[in-house]
């Protein structure tokens, strides 16, 4: 497949026309030198579009890197300093940049949120979490109610330990929202949804207060180990409908 016939692969099912509000320019941030011709085998998965994760997907033989945060965000940059270092790896190898934020975390069934929702076999599951007017996570309702250590252990991948445990609420869990990253500002969403928990990647230290005031338990995953699962179900997808070669980048932050 050319970069043209892939990015309309993945605008097919990702649906990037619905996030408009998202500034991180979803889509191809980065094309190769013949877009329209050339034939793209292998493609490398990784969550974060970083110097390491562009060197080790050219290393591999990747002509295309598939990312959940990209390089740009929406606003001009000079291209000095470290956006240089990641942007000249693209260049000199040409290997192309796909980057997609909002719509991936919101994908059903691809995306991040759903795709911790899966691993808890929520039920009844809505959107929640909503960030410009757009909603990207889910809230369901557990099989069978756990206790918050519980909850974290199935919603991690396994070996994987949160980066905290707020354990403020009741102890048996039947309701659980999740915002995959950053979602501070949704824990206020929760509470007025009456969720028994919510679990994100990553919470402010001005939120512990907050949670432990208003009776709430709190899963922080860590944000990257919160978003390795959407571009891993991407990257399974690609593999089994195109035959193209994939592998996943692992570049852990513990953030």
């Amino acid at each position: 497949m050319t970069l043209r016939e892939l990015e309309k692969y993945f605008n097919d099912f990702l649906h990037l026309e619905n996030f408009t509000a998202d500034i991180s320019l979803n889509g191809v941030q980065i094309q190769n030198s013949a877009p329209e011709s050339k034939q793209i085998t292998k493609v490398a998965f990784a969550v974060d579009a970083c110097e390491e994760s562009a060197k080790k997907a050219a290393e591999w033989g990747a002509q295309l890197l598939f990312v959940h945060h990209g390089i740009f965000w929406g606003h001009p940059e000079t291209i000095t300093g470290s956006l240089y270092k990641k942007v000249s790896v693209f260049l000199q190898n040409d290997m192309a940049l796909y980057g997609c934020h909002a719509p991936l975390d919101a994908n059903n069934p691809y995306g991040n949120n759903f795709g911790l929702a899966a691993r808890l076999n929520l039920r009844d599951v809505e959107k929640f979490g909503q960030w410009r007017g757009m909603y990207f996570g889910v809230k369901g309702r557990l099989e069978s109610p756990l206790t918050i250590q519980e909850l974290a252990e199935k919603v991690l991948a396994k070996g994987e330990t949160p980066m905290h445990i707020l354990p403020f609420g009741q102890k048996s869990i039947s309701t659980v929202g999740i915002v995959s990253g950053g979602g501070d500002d949704n824990i206020d969403e929760a509470l007025r949804d009456g969720l028994d928990a919510f679990i994100t990647g990553e919470i402010g230290h001005s939120s512990y207060h907050f949670v432990k005031e208003s009776c709430i338990n709190v899963i922080a995953g860590g944000h990257y180990q919160t978003e390795t699962i959407g571009v891993q179900q991407v990257m399974k997808k690609l593999a089994k409908e195109t035959g193209i070669q994939t592998t996943f980048i692992d570049i852990p932050t513990n953030l």
